[in-house]
């Protein structure tokens, strides 16, 4: 995605990628990790170059972090781009409690379970599990009423990982937010239908440099 951005927007903007911990090349401290940390890592890079006019562009978990940002440190923001963002509390049905609760149980009977959690959770160890939990469990309904910035919100039709209930509701929780839906079914949409994302990304761009 962001090789296609560089390309596209290079001449207009000067455009960092962040690499989060324990992603890529930026190794995950001992400690567990809350939602804020990963936040607070880009404020870091943000007054480390003197940045301005800030726009935040961010991809599932990235586009958490770019809202769990925004309500702490907004003036650091000028706008946000949420594309198949996660950050918004997932309906959930009976078969979820139903594990949670036999789960609690054989940890309370000291039952191993050897199959607990999701595929993703299982991969990881250590101090990088809990950050696991912590992020997943963190929802950001609450906090979306305060972030005023002007945000595009793209998100494909058929997503089952962030599904379009959630870029409804990110819709009616950001004042200054328009919604982009495209059929896809990928959650990478920027891939998926990598010419539309980037039409529209530079739609909404188009007057940053006129203000």
């Amino acid at each position: 995605m962001f090789s296609c951005l560089y390309n596209q927007l290079k001449n207009e903007f000067t455009i960092t990628a962040v690499d989060f911990y324990g992603f890529g090349c930026t190794p995950h401290p001992s400690y567990p990790l809350q939602l804020r940390d990963y936040a607070l890592s880009v404020v870091e890079l943000i007054n480390h170059y003197r940045m301005s006019n800030v726009i935040l562009i961010g991809h599932s978990f990235g586009g958490k972090v770019a809202l769990m940002l925004t309500t702490i440190h907004g003036h650091l923001v000028d706008r946000l781009i949420l594309i198949n963002s996660s950050g918004i509390r997932p309906r959930r049905h009976i078969k979820y409690y139903f594990n949670i609760y036999y789960y609690k149980l054989c940890k309370i009977m000291h039952i191993e379970r050897s199959n607990a959690g999701s595929v993703d959770y299982k991969a990881l160890s250590g101090a990088m599990k809990k950050t696991f939990v912590n992020i997943v469990n963190y929802h950001l309904n609450a906090k979306l009423r305060y972030i005023t910035h002007k945000t595009l919100i793209l998100w494909s039709r058929y997503d089952s990982t962030t599904p379009l209930y959630m870029a409804r509701k990110l819709k009616r929780g950001l004042k200054a937010s328009s919604l982009v839906i495209m059929d896809s079914t990928s959650h990478y949409l920027f891939l998926d239908r990598s010419s539309e994302s980037l039409a529209e990304i530079k739609r909404f761009l188009g007057d940053v440099n006129d203000n």
